[in-house]
């Protein structure tokens, strides 16, 4: 399978992994140390949205799927480093939302309405994760399988 059109890991564009660090990690980084200060002094929560892929890997977004386990770390580290001052961090989980991103996929999408619903009233009651959907809270469970059933396909 050639993958080099993708943001594969390997034979991909190193340019283009990059950027999805760039994006996904050092973007939500410096948007976090941003707001942090007048979170601190007037209360409020930081919302990262992640995505299933950051618990899974898939062909043609391995790159994505590093950048957005990075991010799913970089959420819970500053949980910890921001609970002192009040702030609740909060980790949105969710698989294939009808956004611009998937519009070229044909395949089962979320509502937006009812990810932004689940987001809401997870931030009202304070979780600091919240799964949007079957799918992601399904690929959560299954962190503690043994990577050959996760990845039984590639055997």
């Amino acid at each position: 399978m050639d993958l080099s059109g993708s943001i594969a890991l390997v034979a991909g564009d190193l340019t283009k992994i990059r950027l999805e660090m760039d994006t996904h990690f050092y973007g939500t980084l410096a948007m976090v140390r941003a707001f942090a200060p007048v979170l601190a002094g007037n209360g409020g929560a930081v919302l990262n949205v992640l995505s299933r892929l950051s618990w899974l890997s898939y062909l043609g977004a391995n790159a994505y799927s590093a950048a957005k386990a990075a991010e799913w770390s970089l959420t819970n580290g500053i949980r910890l480093e921001l609970r002192e001052q009040g702030i609740l961090v909060t980790g949105l989980v969710l698989s294939s939302t009808d956004t611009d991103m998937m519009a070229g996929w044909d395949i089962p999408k979320n509502d937006p309405a009812d990810v932004v619903r689940a987001a809401l009233d997870g931030l009202e009651a304070g979780r600091f994760e919240i799964l949007a959907d079957r799918d992601s809270a399904e690929a959560k469970a299954a962190l503690s399988a043994d990577p050959g059933v996760l990845y039984a396909q590639t055997g």
